[in-house]
Parts: C-alpha cells; sequence; structure tokens
C-alpha cells in the first residue's frame, strides 16, 4: 500500500489549513511546521523543542501516571500537573483526619513529601518511522486476522530490538488506521511524591456546574516530585532514593498574555476520531452516547446521595464520582455539539466526493465498495452499541460489575490448587483484597449496581445478558433487593468473608455465589463476540483502512495529520477570546481574575465555596509579584490549540519556551472537536501560571517551593 507521508493538517471535511489545528509529532517538526512556527511568532528552533542528542523542551515534558500531562519545572524534579490529575493520588493519600483534598496540602521539605502507592510518570526519548518495515509484510489479500498475526509479530520483535534489555518501555503505534506505524521509546519512574495541592475550593473550583465551560475561575494544578536512585535510574520507592536531575526544566514567565500571542502545547492528547465516518458520528448522537449519559447519571447519583451523608466516604468515593462526572458531561456536550453544528452531514459530504472518485474505473476495485461497507456496519451495530454503552456506564460506576468475575478466577485457582501453590498465590490475592477493599463502601455499592442493572434490564433492549434478563424476569426488573441479598450471602460481601474464604476454600462456592455470577454475567456480555461480529468488525476496519488511504490518495496536495492516540504531540496557535461575555469581568475575554472568582463565591456551598484566606488576599489585593501590569490578579485564559483529553495538565508555552499556563479543559461549545475541528470555537482552557504561583506563594507560604523554580520577569 502507498505509504502516507504526514504533512501538516487537515480536517476530513475540508482542504483549509490552519494553524491551530493539528496535533504535530516532534520527529517532523523541522521539515513541517517549524518556517510556519517562527512565522507566527515562535522564537524556538525544531531542534531546541526535540533533540535526540541535545536536552530540549521535550525532556521536560512526562506522561502523568497514563492519562495526563505534566512538566519538569525545577532542577531537582518538580512535576507541575492538574489538580483534577493528581485528584486520585490525593484522595489515596486522604484520611477523614488528614484531608489533603478538603483542605490542601504543602510538604515544606523533601521529608514531608507524601507517596502514593502507584503513581509513575513517562519520559519521551525518541521515535522512529517503521511503516515499510511492518507493511511490507502485509497484502490486501490477507485476513483481517492473518494481517493482524504477522503485525503483532513483527511489533514484539521491534519493541524488543529498542528496549535496550528492558531499560525502556517502546510501544510501536498505528497511524491512519493501520496505514502507518511508528515505534516510541519511553523511560518510566515510579516514585512520584505529592509535594503540594491547593484545597479543593481553589484546585476544584466550580465543579461540575462550571466543567467545560467559560468564563472559568479554577486553579487547576498540583505539584508532585520524580525521585531516582542515586545514579539517576529509575528504582522503586525507597528513602535512599533522591530527587532526579532532568535533563531540562522548563523556566516561568511572569510576562503574562494578550491577544494574538504565540503560544504552544506539548503534552499527550489521548484519542480523536477525526477520521469517523459519518455514519458512526450518528450512532455515537443517536445511540452510544445518549446510553452512557443516561447509566452515568445514575450512578453518579446513587454515589452522591451516600458521599454527602459521611465525609469519609466523600473522600474515599471523590476521585471515582469526578471520573464519571467528568465523562457524563463531556458526552452530554458531545451529544449536544455534534447535532448542533450538523456534523455526521458535513463528513457526508466529504464521503459522497470521495464515494464518486473510488467508484472511477481506476480505483474502482480498490475503493468501490468502501462506504457502502461502512455503512451497513454502522447500521448493523446501532443496537448493540447502545446497549454497550449502558454496559459501560455500569462498569465506570460500579466496583462490583466486574470485581467479583476479576477476583473470582484467581479464588477458582487457589481454591483448586495444592497447598504449596496457594502459599504462593495467598499474598498476592490477600494484597489485591487489601487494595480494592480498603474505602469501599458497601451500603453505596449495593445501590449503585442495584440501579445500574434497573436500568440495564430496563432500558438496553432485548439482547441483555442472559443471566441478568432472568433475574430481572423474577424481581419485576427491580434489583434492589436482590443485590441486597446477593451481599449478605457473598463471599465477596466484605473482606473479612474474602478472608474466610482463604482459610477455608472451595470453589464451589465462589462458582454459585449470588455477585460472581451476576458480575460474570456483565463481564461475559461486555467481551462477547460471535463470528459473525468478528466478520462484520474484520470488513469494517480493512474498509475504514482503505477509505482513509483512499481520501490521503484522492487528496495528494493536502497536509494531514493523525489521530491523537496518547503519544507525545506538539500543537500550536495564538491567544484568542472569545466573542465578550456578560459573565466575565475581564476587558478582553480571553482571561479571567480573582474578582471574578469572588463574585461566583457561595458560603458553604461544594462548587463555589473559597478559601477565607484567599478572599482575604483578594480583599487587600495581595498579589506580590504575580499581579499583571494592569493590576488584577490573573486566574484562567484562552487560547486555540487544538487539544483533547490527556492533554490535562500540559505545560503551554510562550514564543520563548517559557512556561505560561497548565491547559487544564476545553470549551462546551466545541465539543465536537474530537471529531472534527472548528477553527472558530476551539478553545483550550488554561490556568495561568501566576495564578499557580500566587496560591503557592501568598495563599499557601510555600516559599521553599517557589525557590526551586526558574522564574523571569
Amino acid at each position: 500500500m502507498k505509504k502516507i507521508v504526514l504533512l501538516v493538517v487537515l480536517c476530513v471535511s475540508t482542504l483549509a489549513t490552519m494553524a491551530d489545528e493539528g496535533m504535530w509529532f516532534l520527529m517532523h517538526l523541522k521539515r513541517l511546521n517549524e518556517a510556519d512556527m517562527q512565522k507566527k511568532g515562535l522564537k524556538l528552533t525544531a531542534e531546541e523543542i526535540y533533540s535526540i542528542n541535545n536536552s530540549s523542551l521535550k525532556d521536560a515534558i512526562v506522561q502523568f501516571n497514563g492519562g495526563c500531562t505534566a512538566e519538569i519545572v525545577s532542577s531537582t524534579g518538580l512535576v507541575f500537573t492538574n489538580h483534577h490529575c493528581g485528584y486520585g493520588a490525593i484522595a489515596e493519600l486522604s484520611t477523614k483526619e488528614n484531608d489533603y483534598l478538603t483542605n490542601g496540602f504543602w510538604a515544606k521539605n523533601h521529608a514531608e513529601e507524601l507517596k502514593p502507592k502507584s503513581l509513575y510518570v513517562r519520559f519521551f526519548v525518541r521515535m522512529d518511522d517503521v511503516s515499510k518495515r511492518i507493511l511490507s509484510l502485509v497484502n490486501d489479500k490477507m485476513s483481517e486476522k492473518e494481517r493482524n498475526t504477522i503485525i503483532q509479530q513483527e511489533i514484539a520483535k521491534i519493541e524488543k530490538e529498542n528496549s535496550e534489555n528492558g531499560k525502556y518501555v517502546v510501544n510501536v503505534r498505528s497511524f491512519y488506521n493501520g496505514n502507518e506505524y511508528y515505534y516510541f521509546v519511553y523511560q518510566d519512574y515510579h516514585d512520584v511524591r505529592l509535594v503540594g495541592t491547593p484545597p479543593n475550593s481553589i484546585g476544584k473550583f466550580g465543579g461540575d456546574t462550571d466543567n467545560w465551560e467559560w468564563p472559568r475561575h479554577t486553579g487547576d494544578f498540583s505539584i508532585f516530585r520524580v525521585y531516582a536512585d542515586a545514579q539517576g535510574n529509575p528504582a522503586a520507592y525507597s528513602k535512599a532514593n533522591v530527587p532526579l536531575k532532568p535533563k531540562y526544566h522548563l523556566p516561568i514567565s511572569l510576562k503574562g498574555i494578550k491577544e494574538g500571542d504565540f503560544s504552544m502545547i506539548l503534552g499527550y492528547p489521548g484519542r480523536t476520531n477525526r477520521w469517523m465516518p459519518a455514519a458512526g458520528i450518528d450512532q455515537n448522537v443517536q445511540y452510544a452516547y445518549p446510553a452512557w449519559v443516561e447509566a452515568s447519571k445514575v450512578g453518579m447519583d446513587a454515589m452522591k446521595r451516600h458521599m454527602d451523608k459521611d465525609q469519609a466516604v466523600n473522600i474515599n468515593y471523590a476521585s471515582k464520582y469526578s471520573g464519571v462526572a467528568n465523562y457524563w458531561k463531556n458526552r452530554q456536550g458531545m451529544i449536544d455539539a455534534l447535532t448542533k453544528h450538523k456534523t455526521s452531514a458535513t463528513k457526508r459530504k466529504a464521503e459522497t466526493k470521495f464515494n464518486k472518485w473510488a467508484n472511477k474505473a481506476a480505483n474502482k476495485e480498490q475503493y468501490g465498495d468502501v462506504i457502502k461497507t461502512i455503512n451497513d456496519y454502522y447500521a448493523a451495530t446501532n443496537l448493540k452499541a447502545r446497549h454497550d454503552n449502558y454496559l459501560t456506564g455500569m462498569l465506570r460506576s460500579s466496583t462490583f460489575a466486574m470485581l467479583p468475575y476479576s477476583l473470582g478466577n484467581g479464588l477458582v485457582q487457589y481454591a483448586q490448587a495444592n497447598e504449596a501453590k496457594r502459599q504462593e498465590l495467598k499474598p498476592r490475592l490477600e494484597a489485591f483484597i487489601a487494595d480494592n477493599y480498603e474505602k469501599i463502601y458497601i451500603p453505596l455499592e449495593i445501590d449503585v449496581l442495584a440501579e445500574e442493572l434497573n436500568l440495564y434490564s430496563n432500558k438496553a433492549g432485548d439482547n441483555i445478558a442472559p443471566y441478568i434478563a432472568e433475574l430481572a424476569k423474577q424481581n419485576n426488573n427491580q434489583f434492589s433487593g436482590t443485590i441486597k441479598a446477593a451481599f449478605e450471602t457473598s463471599v465477596y460481601g466484605s473482606k473479612e468473608k474474602l478472608a474466610a474464604f482463604l482459610a477455608n476454600p472451595n470453589a464451589d462456592k465462589i462458582q454459585n455465589d449470588p455477585l460472581f455470577k451476576i458480575s460474570k454475567a456483565v463481564a461475559d456480555k461486555y467481551r462477547e463476540k460471535s463470528e459473525a461480529d468478528q466478520l462484520a468488525d474484520d470488513n469494517f476496519q480493512a474498509a475504514h483502512r482503505k477509505y482513509i488511504a483512499g481520501f490521503l490518495a484522492q487528496n495528494p496536495k493536502a497536509k494531514y495529520y493523525p489521530d491523537a492516540n496518547s503519544t507525545l504531540r506538539l500543537t500550536y496557535g495564538t491567544i484568542r477570546a472569545l466573542p465578550k461575555d456578560p459573565r466575565n469581568d475581564a476587558k478582553i475575554n480571553n482571561y479571567t481574575t480573582l474578582d471574578g472568582t469572588i463574585a461566583k463565591y457561595k458560603p458553604n456551598d461544594e462548587e463555589f465555596d473559597l478559601p477565607k484566606k484567599l478572599m482575604e488576599l483578594h480583599e487587600k489585593k495581595d498579589y506580590g509579584i504575580y499581579a499583571d501590569k494592569a493590576g488584577y490578579m490573573p486566574v484562567n485564559f484562552l487560547s486555540d490549540q487544538d487539544i483533547t483529553g490527556g492533554n490535562s495538565g500540559s505545560p503551554v508555552l510562550n514564543a520563548n519556551g517559557e512556561l505560561i499556563g497548565l491547559a487544564f479543559d476545553g470549551n462546551i461549545e466545541a465539543m465536537a472537536g474530537d471529531v472534527i475541528f472548528d477553527p472558530k470555537l476551539q478553545r483550550t482552557i488554561s490556568v495561568d501560571i501566576r495564578y499557580v504561583l500566587f496560591v503557592i506563594d501568598k495563599f499557601a507560604g510555600a516559599q521553599n517551593i517557589i525557590n526551586e523554580l526558574t522564574i523571569r520577569n
């Protein structure tokens, strides 16, 4: 198959190139982007951003715990990321007595820094193109299974060749749905400790109400530190470890922002679907996302009832609730934006044009049936998509939808093993049970699972999991009594019952356990795939791959970038306002101020309360060196870079490569952005670095942190 040359950017529906659209590979910056970026204001070279042989900006950018981005900001391994990215670790370290979520936390020295159980950062080392090597081994006559087997075998070889005997993590990733392949070399550090976090009333100010909205007034940041052994190598947690001395750390600018300033973002965007067909968009809007939204809301409401009654429960479930709530609002925003902007109609026009080209004599054999195959696939899977998203919502909300099944296999193996094997397995099982039950609140879990099953049995269609259908019929689609009784008799009802099982194991007891049977039914249905389903998936994947290849061949002079897939990218653009908004006190609607934060204040409100000290600092206008030259205290700002989930915590850099903010959100008006880029509406919302430093210095009094930073006026 013809190799695709990555050029600049194109949304599949338009040939208009925009500087603020696109998520670029760093290895291509010199060839593709450097001249354009410098024309728009960049003062650096591509080599200063990405270098294999010398320190560069990329050495300060890390993937944070697999799902966010963070940046190194000191010569002693200090890391800035979003508050919501560190939320899980902060919640894990919090107790009712030491509630760091509510009250914040600031280590005065290295000895006071706190180690979560599991937290890591990933440094990007290098990348390279292996498309020719991999694609030379396959052809269009192969079945998808044969093709995938050969590709996976070659990927395994490439990853082993570049790992240097395990020193590095190597990932080969597919781009353009299997039309290109690149490998990425990383180094992971697992000793990462909490250094500082503002209280929820700053770090999560506005809560779910303001999530994805502008104007915004959120101090969305937290601070960690990376530790290494004495030689600077990754090491398991040890008191003997020392702060990492990074190859590069970001300097910080206090100059502030103004409309039209060049800015860029480096980070790990999670996933975009810019090549999604029109029928796929229709499926999401009409079937998949509504089910996800509904199931998420049911789980959230059940959790919240218990969280509001008990602060310990609130702390223990805060991270999980926040994750469900974030996607609940995201998916509803996607439905609204994709519908309002008629995105599927825009895509369908491009597909109609492609189909005419594809059915010309020279192209018909290879591309003629591509659009029909794609449309037939979505028509056949609409109801399944709705069903599967009810399950997805359940699995994200309910711990016990999957836990009994995933733990049950190990318990059965343990019960059937001889004594020596049991002694080998027991510590791992005990550790797994301790981790999963440490902060579990059973009354909440009963309600979440019961209400999710009520919804699933009533709304997911006729083809629900057979055992769940059987229980629903027995109980008139009401699971409250069934689930409560199941927890009372189940081995999984408490960690004490599981400990008793380990002391006297019986495999039949697991196989007949009521929670295990429910969980197994859900898990089996979620993973179910018939031969016909697999064949349809294979035909779709082949057609979609050909569609993308054909689209590129149809427009050989156009410029393209690959979808995001959690690999390091750069996106650039400008500081850019939205139209004037009466809710924002700022003179230009590209920033917000502490005045606006105070205006939203609601005493004792879960989302809009504020710390007394912050209000006192505002009253005195005691902003230190962090105030804007116009006198106000900046909080958040807007720019027009192309980002998505995974970019949370990414550094926003000025033309000199200095840190000016941390990206933390997009605007809800442009929620269709994962599917189609809107150059008029798309914005990145970031916390101004001056507000971050103001909170650290003036609010928290953490001068020790300020002293580590390289700050430029």
